[in-house]
């Protein structure tokens, strides 16, 4: 490997320790209650460091929601590559519960976002309105072709997102209600299991 070749590796993994450390601030305190401080501490530097990387705490935290957005407008929609609505379904929901399950501080970090109004989100949504449409003409060629029984092609995406996003956002309560100590595993096959009947039951499918 080259001198260059080790420096731009180097700057890559920096990169990808800030935007890590970041998910976790961000997640845990929010905008206004993360700090660079803590970020640089976290992701194993100094705060002089940190800033030779980043301009602001806030610059940070709208490229660390576009991170986000971008990843999941590549794997959060109801796709056309097959054309059984089952396994669409059954594919999209069993993706979104493991993501959310291995990786619920990304989903907190969204989802605290929205809960205050989504003032950075709304400048960068328009591409995920896109795929929200897009799934929804596929739901209605599905309902023409008499493939699944009528729902409202909107709301069942909502639906299918708070359900998924559930076991991520309200893992603590997940953990209570399931007798689970912090340490222990969540079943994630039992949630894709039950959920997945839940839905392909909502617009006329089964599960066997």
């Amino acid at each position: 490997m080259t001198a260059n070749a080790k420096l731009l590796d180097r700057r890559q993994k920096i990169h990808l320790a800030i935007r890590d450390a970041a998910i976790e601030e961000f997640a845990s305190k929010g905008l206004d209650g993360a700090s660079t401080q803590a970020i640089a501490r976290r992701a194993g530097l100094s705060k002089p460091q940190l800033h030779y990387y980043i301009s602001t705490k806030e610059e940070l935290y709208e490229k660390t929601l576009l991170f986000i957005i971008n990843e999941w407008s590549d794997q959060f929609f109801l796709s056309s590559v097959s054309d059984d609505p089952k396994t669409v379904i059954s594919e999209y929901i069993a993706t979104k519960i493991r993501h959310a399950l291995a990786q619920p501080q990304v989903c907190r970090l969204f989802a605290n976002e929205v809960a205050r109004g989504a003032p950075i989100l709304r400048r960068h949504w328009s591409a995920s309105r896109e795929g929200v449409e897009r799934a929804a003409e596929l739901m209605r060629g599905w309902i023409e072709a008499g493939k699944i029984k009528a729902v409202d092609p909107y709301l069942f995406q909502m639906e299918m997102w708070a359900v998924t996003q559930h076991f991520a956002d309200y893992e603590a309560q997940v953990r209570f209600m399931l007798d689970l100590d912090d340490d222990q595993p969540i079943d994630e096959e039992r949630i894709i299991t039950d959920v997945t009947a839940l839905f392909l039951r909502a617009c006329g499918l089964d599960n066997s």
